[in-house]
């Protein structure tokens, strides 16, 4: 099999190599587009990924706290999103919620996205922030609301900060999961990565390289998260365990 990698220096409107392998005056090549296609994929990962960590630590606290209501709720949050399949998940925010909250529909597709897979990734992240905080002994709970602090302040200044380190190596896992998972935005068309290699296979007919490429980039991205996670966790382990030497 022959390859042409200079499929990617190829205008997109006329087929024709373009030197420098990056458009002018308004042309595009295959490069530009997968170069952009990256940016729509990391765009929605990152933004989704913040709102998994925020919603998903809210609803850890909520399990662990001592009202049987509060656990409850966050019970149930748990358990709706991480029991229906993610690209169900995608179509019902993008056809569905926005008929029953009517303001939504001004929202791009890009934002329902970002809601979708970050309240798809929260029900996981709960878990981890859940488990990690039930880690630490019963005692620092009981010592922070002796010294006077109340159940919110003990969470903030004595729980928090030491579950959060227990679940770095977890939330390392959800954050490369969460680019990966980026990928079925293509199905509400999100001009990310897969969308990218679906049309630029079908109008030049290179799969293999257009493929290879886009996996190249995926792998690449998930691989600087884990980095960035390693080394986060090598800053704040805790003293006296095995998380500093990895």
């Amino acid at each position: 099999m022959a390859w042409d990698w200079q499929v990617f220096c190829r205008d997109t409107i006329e087929g024709e190599a373009v030197p420098s392998c990056f458009g002018s005056d308004g042309n595009i090549t295959y490069l530009d587009w997968m170069l952009s296609a990256w940016g729509w994929t990391l765009s929605v990962a990152l933004l989704a990924l913040v709102v998994a960590l925020v919603v998903g630590s809210l609803v850890g606290i909520l399990r662990t706290t001592p009202s049987r209501a509060l656990v409850l709720l966050g019970n149930a949050w748990t358990e709706l999103f991480r029991n229906i399949p993610l690209l169900v998940q995608i179509f019902l925010w993008y056809h569905v919620v926005p008929a029953l909250l009517p303001p939504l529909r001004a929202f791009p597709s890009f934002v329902l996205v970002v809601f979708a897979l970050g309240f798809f990734t929260s029900a996981r992240v709960s878990e981890q922030v859940r488990a990690g905080i039930q880690a630490l002994p019963r005692g620092q709970r009981y010592a922070g609301l002796a010294l006077g602090l109340t159940l919110a302040q003990t969470y903030r200044y004595v729980l928090l900060p030491m579950a959060f380190r227990i679940v770095i190596p977890p939330l390392t896992s959800e954050s490369m999961n969460i680019i990966k998972n980026s990928a079925v935005a293509f199905a509400v068309s999100i001009a990310e990565l897969t969308m990218f290699a679906m049309q630029a296979q079908e109008e030049t007919s290179r799969g293999v390289e257009i493929y290879l490429a886009v996996t190249a980039l995926y792998f690449v991205s998930a691989l600087l998260v884990n980095r960035i996670a390693i080394f986060i966790e090598r800053r704040l382990h805790i003293p006296g365990t095995q998380a500093g030497a990895r």
